[in-house]
């Protein structure tokens, strides 16, 4: 049975050039996420004094076949900053299914009626694709959105998972429903947070379109990471404690930051091994 997805507003069709998977190498790398998530409490103590938030809350969805419990640390982490991070409450992502789209948007929708502020969304892998999507429809309820490793463009065979994500969520790759869902410029601040040696989806993929109110950062990660990466975390809580309306790019010049985040369209030893 064909699911239908609702229309953005203004879609804009695109494809981008063929793109091909990360290399085996790359994803034989993916290994290196347990020394993330190790990482994590043993960078805890430099992490407390991470920027602090409003108290705006912020809804952070897992990637694919994933669940609330793959971001439990993120979410610690930015209860502890201040903010009121919340759950998608939706159990494992298998995609944009009706139902769950519904329960994004009246999670948002009361989000933002309870608080009486708009709701920042963070999204991990599919988790970042849908709450790009979800920005597209309805972006006068979403102060701006924040995704991990996610595949905001490219070829539908640029991952290492399509064959996967057909089996759990119903849909293939190429569907041009999920093209449309997803293209679109940002209507609301976006950062995305994307590493050139993700070893699931083809950095390229993570790009988003850049404009005065979206922008992209390079870090030093893996996919089954980065929610987890202390880096990763810190990026996230310079980008959420800016004010509402005062949005401006992430300032990589500052200290150890040229090291730490990097700009994707410079060249360097990553690229050599990244498709």
């Amino acid at each position: 049975m064909k699911r239908k997805l609702p229309p953005a507003s203004t879609p804009r069709p695109r494809r981008s050039p063929a793109l091909q998977p990360p290399s085996k190498l790359l994803l034989a790398m993916e290994g290196r996420a347990m020394l993330e998530w190790a990482s994590f409490a043993l960078a805890w103590p430099l992490l407390r004094n991470a920027p602090r938030g409003d108290g705006h809350p912020v809804l952070v969805l897992p990637g694919m076949c994933a669940g609330d419990n793959s971001t439990i640390p993120l979410r610690r982490f930015l209860t502890h900053l201040g903010y009121d991070a919340q759950p998608w409450g939706q159990g494992l992502n298998f995609g944009p299914r009706d139902h769950v789209i519904r329960g994004m948007v009246d999670q948002v929708r009361k989000l933002e009626r309870e608080h009486g502020k708009k709701v920042s969304l963070v999204g991990w892998s599919l988790g970042g694709a849908m709450a790009h999507a979800l920005a597209l429809r309805m972006p006068q309820r979403i102060r701006q959105v924040i995704t991990l490793g996610s595949p905001l463009s490219g070829h539908p065979k640029g991952t290492n998972v399509g064959k996967l994500f057909h089996l759990v969520s119903g849909f293939h790759a190429d569907d041009e429903r999920l093209h449309a869902l997803i293209n679109g410029e940002p209507q609301v601040p976006t950062t995305s947070i994307m590493s050139k040696t993700d070893g699931i989806v083809n950095w390229r993929m993570s790009l988003a379109r850049e404009s005065n109110i979206s922008e992209n950062i390079e870090v030093s990660a893996t996919h089954m990471g980065m929610g987890a990466n202390p880096a990763v975390l810190w990026a996230i809580a310079d980008r959420l404690a800016q004010a509402e309306g005062a949005w401006k790019p992430f300032e990589r010049s500052k200290g150890l930051r040229e090291l730490l985040f990097r700009d994707p369209h410079a060249f360097r030893f990553a690229d050599l091994i990244a498709p």
